[in-house]
This record gives structure tokens, C-alpha cells and sequence, in this order.
């Protein structure tokens, strides 16, 4: 009935919850864009190897940036433990493109059985998707919601900050657990309207009416202008200045662990 929660890195997490184990927009190695980029390269290794990961059942995908879908990481997780892949409107093509059948779409405020009494509920984001020059917003992005009787866990994936935080956290009640990007926000004029800010995260935090929160895209791939250690920092500044206490939302280290 507890709940598990490991950071891997960046976005990818491992989530343990009636006997499901659950990843989140898994990456292993460096991202694999058409054009290398220094930016796009591992500056930590993952706080798990793969060959570490227990039997994998499920896989949630936020969207299809490259550091969020990674070709060679979910090729191998369909070989090794043949998982059900989650994904938002529009995106199982490119999957059954590349031989891997065992996926389900979800949109917007709709929902799926995920395992028995759990259901998974796809929600907004504010982003965008595009894997190339020519293929902008021809699939979807999202959050996922994972929902059993025990618990109701909250990834936001890839978002910068709009109202719809209020309305997810009206619907669902409140979170036992949200895990929420707090990197790759500078320059603010390119960054703000699909990346959050540390200030930004802690409004979503408070806004989905989250117990936990736990830090995510930081401190893997130096995406954006700030320098890598920044994001927490200034969480850590926001949440004095908000008065909210540092345990309600907090930055792992790569491999830890937390249970809930």
C-alpha cells in the first residue's frame, strides 16, 4: 500500500506502488537528437543502471523531446521487460513505427485502468512537442496522475506555469506525492511559457495541493542558460520566503529514495 520513489535522473524516476514499477520518461545515456549537441550530453551518470531497474511494467511519456523520449533507452526497455507504454494524443505512431506495439494513448481528463484499482489519468501541461523542423505540435503533451485507493501521485512532466495547476489540483483532491520540474528556465523570454522556474514550481506545488513534491529536470543535461546547481538553490530561497517547510518539497540525490 506505501508508495516508493526513486530519482534516476532529470525527469526519469522509478515509482513502486502495488507491486507495480513504474518509469518516467526514461533516458539512460545522452539524448539522441538529429545534430549532436555538448548541451544534450549526461553530466551525471543515472542514479540506477539500467540493468539495475527491477521488472518494468509500466512507462509514462510526458512528450517527445529528446530528453524526455529517448529512442535507444525505450527500444531496450521494450527487449528486456516488455513494458506497457503510456503516452499522450497522437504519439503511438512513432512507437509502432519503430516495432513497439504494447502502447496506450490517453487524452486530456480522460482516464485508463492501469492495474487492478489503479487508474491513470492524463492532464495539461503547458509545452509543446516536436522531434524535428517540420513536425511542431503534431502530438500532444501532458501530466500523469496515478490513482489507487491508497494513494494518487502527480507527474507533471515537462510545463511551465498556467492556472490549469488550480483546476488539477481541484479535480484530484490534492496529491500524496507530485514530482515537478524546477530546471532549465533561462532566458526567461524564451524559457517562461514551457519551462518553470524554482518561484513556478513552488506555485504548482501549492496549487495541485501536493503533501510531497520532488524536484525533477535539473542537474542532468545543462539544457538551458543557469548553471546546473542553481534550481535548488533558489527553491530552497522560495520556500523560506513562502514560509513552506523544505520537507514538503524536496531535491533527492541521484539514486535516493523515497517512501511514502
Amino acid at each position: 500500500e506505501k508508495l516508493r520513489v526513486t530519482w534516476i535522473g532529470h525527469s526519469t524516476f522509478l515509482i513502486q506502488h502495488q507491486g507495480r514499477n513504474i518509469l518516467t520518461d526514461p533516458i539512460f545515456g545522452n539524448c539522441q537528437p538529429p545534430l549532436p549537441l555538448s548541451r544534450l550530453r549526461r553530466v551525471v551518470p543515472p542514479g540506477l543502471s539500467f540493468d539495475a531497474l527491477p521488472p518494468i511494467h509500466d512507462v509514462l511519456i510526458s512528450h517527445c523531446h529528446y530528453d524526455h523520449l529517448d529512442l535507444p533507452t525505450v527500444r531496450q526497455l521494450n527487449k528486456v521487460h516488455a513494458p506497457k507504454f503510456w503516452l499522450p494524443s497522437g504519439l503511438a505512431g512513432w512507437f509502432e513505427r519503430r516495432g513497439i506495439h504494447h502502447c496506450t494513448e490517453v487524452s486530456w481528463w480522460d482516464n485508463r485502468p492501469f492495474a487492478e484499482s489503479i487508474r491513470i489519468h492524463s492532464v495539461p501541461a503547458q509545452h509543446f512537442a516536436a522531434r524535428g523542423f517540420f513536425d511542431r505540435n503534431r502530438t500532444h503533451w501532458c501530466g500523469w496522475v496515478i490513482k489507487s485507493q491508497q494513494k494518487t501521485v502527480y507527474f507533471a512532466g515537462d510545463t511551465g506555469y498556467s492556472r490549469v495547476f488550480q483546476e488539477i489540483g481541484e479535480r484530484f483532491g490534492g496529491f500524496d506525492l507530485a514530482i515537478i520540474p524546477i530546471g532549465s528556465y533561462k532566458p526567461r523570454w524564451l524559457m517562461q511559457p514551457i519551462h518553470a522556474n524554482p518561484e513556478e514550481a513552488l506555485n504548482i506545488h501549492l496549487d495541485v495541493r501536493s503533501r510531497l513534491s520532488l524536484a525533477c529536470h535539473w542537474g542532468t543535461f545543462a539544457l538551458a542558460d543557469e548553471p546546473l546547481n542553481e534550481p535548488p538553490r533558489l527553491l530552497a530561497e522560495a520556500l523560506v520566503g513562502r514560509a513552506v517547510p523544505a520537507s514538503e518539497f524536496q531535491v533527492l540525490r541521484l539514486g535516493e529514495t523515497v517512501e511514502t
